[in-house]
């Protein structure tokens, strides 16, 4: 049996999707009355351990989906959790959604730094999947006002991934996650994006002018400040934009292409599609 924890959320929910109508896949949520009725979900709360045991019962593949944002001993005890009653449960493998090399230098790489340490030092055989950045969060990075887009990304790029295509990947490791034991694959994307680019394609898609106007890393502190975000997600997030800005998030590769066999979907396209609306 194969269990995919976090189903309700934006990969989880792709990732089901894609598995969907094969008798061996569970939904693992920690609010299964939103799943749909007759589908398979077993309750499944990193924050209440006891809920784990039970919920891992049976199951042959775990396909491990980060459990979100927090500081980092939240998100630490949560993986932590979660592995241990996997091992417990007799999980053979676990397939885990963790964060491109690139972004070693990201607020949040070091959970999932962690996490595949805590991996590599288990009982079960493993396969890591570094997701890159999504090409949806890139638009959601660069929104644009006035017919400007300010984001302070300076000159850098993104390698940003389709959310569709790292849950497609997922799945289909999952499935077949023998053959992939042992193995990290780098998901980033073949297209490096940066602010102009983006100013460049909107302008063509909607037929009216946009710039690229990068503002200041202390600009965008400010303006997340505003927003009223909890604490750790403001230095997350001014990261990241750094990351992007000074040069570290623009590697492409092809572990992706090669997983899914054939072109991942164009990163550009994809948050042209998003800021377009």
């Amino acid at each position: 049996m194969i269990l995919v924890t976090g189903a309700t959320g934006a990969l989880g929910r792709l990732v089901t999707e894609r598995l969907a109508g094969r008798p061996d896949v569970a939904i693992g949520t920690r609010s299964p009355e939103e799943i749909p009725a007759g589908s398979p979900a077993r309750r499944i709360d990193f924050d209440d351990p006891g809920s784990l045991d039970k919920g891992f019962a049976g199951v042959d593949t775990l396909l491990l989906i980060s459990a979100g944002y927090g500081e980092d001993d939240v998100v630490i005890a949560r993986h932590g959790a979660a592995i241990d009653a996997a091992e417990r449960a007799g999980v053979r493998h676990i397939v885990y959604t963790s964060l491109s090399a690139a972004g070693d230098h990201l607020a949040y790489a070091l959970a999932h730094r962690w996490t595949e340490r805590r991996l590599r030092a288990g009982t079960a055989s493993w396969t890591i999947l570094r997701n890159g950045l999504y090409a949806e969060l890139l638009a959601t990075l660069a929104p644009v006002a006035d017919g400007r887009i300010t984001a302070p990304l300076g000159a850098g790029r993104l390698a940003a991934v389709a959310r569709a295509d790292l849950a497609e990947a997922a799945a289909l490791v999952a499935a077949d996650a023998p053959a992939h034991a042992g193995r990290v694959y780098e998901l980033v994307g073949e297209q490096a994006v940066g602010g102009a680019d983006l100013a460049a394609a909107l302008s063509g898609a909607t037929g009216s002018t946009v710039s690229y106007e990068p503002g200041t890393l202390a600009g965008a502190r400010e303006d997340l400040a505003a927003l009223g975000p909890a604490p750790f997600q403001i230095p997350m997030l001014v990261g990241t934009y750094s990351c992007i800005a000074h040069g570290f998030m623009d590697g492409t590769g092809g572990d992706l292409r090669n997983l899914l066999g054939r072109a991942p979907r164009p990163a550009l396209e994809i948050a042209t599609a998003v800021l377009a609306g």
